[in-house]
């Protein structure tokens, strides 16, 4: 079990990133950032420029959009492991087409025994009416279920809404 899993939950642009970003800033730890984003498009690519001028100096950064087993199993209790974000890997995953329980189960095991602290971003989806469409739906509830298992695993969930924390479990 790791030492320490954080789960940062809000909605889209909601300061999410940043928060988890300042949790990993003011450990001790050697810091590790893992992207999950693949880029396909300039609006995505602006997007991660943002990030990567947000986030700073400081981090050794780990570009893997489907495998927590190539970035988690490496990691030292010396270190701590930004995941942003869960919701980018689970969409990474359902576009594939790959088997989103069997995805799942292979994060929830390099989590369970990742020797580092995680802090892991997710978006919240759930808040909003019901998509029209049964890709989005199926994004939905995925990203409910997924978030649900963080939850269970983390020791600290924080809801962050217009950059405000509010902690769910655990406590900052």
């Amino acid at each position: 079990m790791p030492a320490n899993v954080t789960l940062i939950l809000g909605g889209a642009a909601s300061g999410k990133s940043a928060f988890a970003e300042g949790l990993c800033v003011n450990s001790t730890k050697d810091r590790v950032y893992w992207a999950t984003a693949q880029i396909f498009d300039a609006e995505m690519r602006e997007k991660v420029s943002r990030h990567l001028a947000q986030r700073g100096a400081g981090w050794t950064t780990v570009e893997e959009p489907e495998t927590a087993g190539r970035v988690l199993p490496g990691l030292t209790s010396g270190q701590i492991c930004l995941m942003d974000c869960a919701t980018m890997w689970l969409t990474n995953h359902l576009l594939a087409e790959h088997d989103l329980a069997a995805a799942e189960s292979e994060l929830m095991s390099a989590i369970d025994t990742c020797a580092a602290d995680l802090v892991i971003v997710s978006n919240e989806t759930g808040l909003g009416i019901v998509p029209e469409n049964a890709l989005a739906r199926r994004f939905r509830e995925a990203q409910g279920r997924l978030n649900i298992a963080l939850a269970a695993r983390a020791d600290r969930v924080v809801q962050v809404t217009a950059g405000l924390p509010l902690v769910l479990k655990g406590s900052l």
